[in-house]
């Protein structure tokens, strides 16, 4: 099959081949069937339709998409929560440092004098 005009694999074609794939064809010898780049044919596998494609976005279902809007803000969200998390531990760690640091009183400890 040949690509269409926009460059691009009918969605149908793509979603056969990912069939294929999970029929247990093995993918080299799907790409040497089909022509398709085996590298192109693991990332069909993973995401057959792309979510930030404009075309594919009206071919999915509405919930979908609206589970992936939310998939990107929590990812974001959760971004966000590591890197506070990290900033907090650093904190810790150098308040931590210091206090054991300021463990000692400063001052000159006592010995016995020895006797001459």
């Amino acid at each position: 099959m040949k690509k269409g005009e926009n460059g691009r694999y009918p969605l149908e074609y793509r979603l056969w081949a990912v069939d294929q794939l999970r029929k247990g064809i093995p993918v080299e010898e799907l790409s040497q069937q089909t022509g398709i780049h085996r590298t192109q044919l693991f990332r069909w596998r993973k995401n057959p339709i792309h979510p930030d494609s404009k075309r594919n976005r009206a071919e999915e279902p509405a919930a979908e998409v609206e589970l992936y809007e939310e998939l990107q803000r929590v990812k974001k969200v959760l971004a966000e929560k590591v890197l506070e998390l990290d900033f907090v531990k650093g904190a810790l760690q150098r308040i931590e440092a210091r206090r054991q640091k300021s463990t000692s009183s400063g001052e000159t400890t006592s010995t016995e004098r020895s006797k001459p």
